[in-house]
């Protein structure tokens, strides 16, 4: 009776112990980039913890669409996960966008002192949208990279920017500042930049490397327009299907792979610049007081309009705090 009981016990167990949860992310990064590979790895690492429970199917290079079309995707459970932009992010919360208005901070270090203070209202933020960020990535600088020779808003007078689609108050901003921006889906601007739709595109030098965007924008703009982060979320609904014994054990490999690609990217941005003046691109002086001054005009349209007016408020005092250190 003994042995038919534990048979019957086995049996029920059975099942549970040989559920997989598969979790599937899409990500802009393109094929091969050093984004790519770190989710490659930690895919592989997942897999190895959970011994085989936990399963990541990462569609890379804009396979699922736009940052837009992912978080939207993320909504209706087509997709699970996302790696994703603090910018691409407005579609989710507004918040991390606080941490990418132009000219805001004066350094990386200072943009990163700040987004420790304000971080875990963040995630807060993201829970209370069901979304748990399982890691935070460093994605770098971003600078301005056009078709030709810009060193100020003056000089941009006839350029037409790229603005990322469904964020109309940072199409407003960026008029504010005397640009020209055309709203675009970051899956197009390969395209646009081909046909002339667009002439400039602010990003990260890796990125633009990668993806080849700097044989149309070949002319780099010294100044760091602003800052990028980017976050791997995961819907809450799906991460809680995951044993609760196995969850730190995930983020632990996810934190410790974050931490990996943060120091590669740093390098890798600056060799991006050194790789792609090899192949013609030229570096050009921007003229600082004169974009901060433009730039910071569109804060009121920004405050309260792309980032909620209290956390506007908080990412400048963090970032005042931040100074005085």
């Amino acid at each position: 009776m003994k042995k038919l009981l534990l048979a019957a016990l086995l049996a029920a167990l059975a099942p549970a112990a040989r559920a997989q949860v598969v979790i599937k992310l899409g990500t802009l990064a393109p094929q091969g980039s050093t984004w790519h590979e770190l989710l490659k790895e930690m895919a592989q690492r997942w897999e190895q913890v959970s011994n085989g429970q936990v399963k990541l199917r990462i569609y890379a290079g804009g396979a699922q669409g736009s940052e837009g079309d992912m978080v939207r995707k993320l909504g209706i459970g087509q997709l699970q996960a996302a790696a994703i932009s603090n910018v691409g992010m407005h579609d989710v919360i507004p918040e991390p966008q606080g941490l990418s208005v132009p000219f805001m901070f004066r350094d990386e270090a200072q943009m990163e002192c700040a987004f420790d203070k304000v971080r875990p209202q963040v995630e807060t933020t993201l829970d209370r949208r069901g979304l748990v960020a399982i890691q935070w990535s460093k994605v770098g600088a971003i600078h301005l990279f056009c078709d030709s020779p810009h060193k100020s808003p003056a000089d941009m007078r006839d350029a037409k920017i790229w603005a990322w689609e469904g964020d109309p108050k940072s199409v407003e901003a960026f008029r504010v500042a005397g640009l020209k921006p055309v709203v675009l889906s970051s899956s197009d601007i390969v395209p646009s930049l081909q046909t002339g739709m667009i002439d400039c595109v602010p990003n990260v030098p890796l990125y633009v490397l990668t993806a080849r965007l700097f044989e149309r924008a070949n002319y780099m703009m010294d100044l760091p327009w602003s800052y990028m982060i980017g976050a791997t979320i995961v819907r809450k609904d799906t991460w809680e299907r995951i044993p609760a014994d196995l969850r730190p054990k995930l983020l632990a490999v996810a934190k410790e792979l974050g931490q990996k690609v943060d120091a590669e990217v740093k390098r890798l941005n600056a060799d991006a610049v050194t790789a792609m003046g090899k192949q013609g691109l030229t570096v050009v002086p921007g003229d600082a007081a004169a974009w901060r001054t433009a730039m910071e005009k569109t804060w009121p349209v920004v405050r309260g309009g792309v980032v909620p007016a209290d956390f506007f408020d908080q990412v400048k005092a963090a970032r005042d705090a931040c100074a005085m250190k």
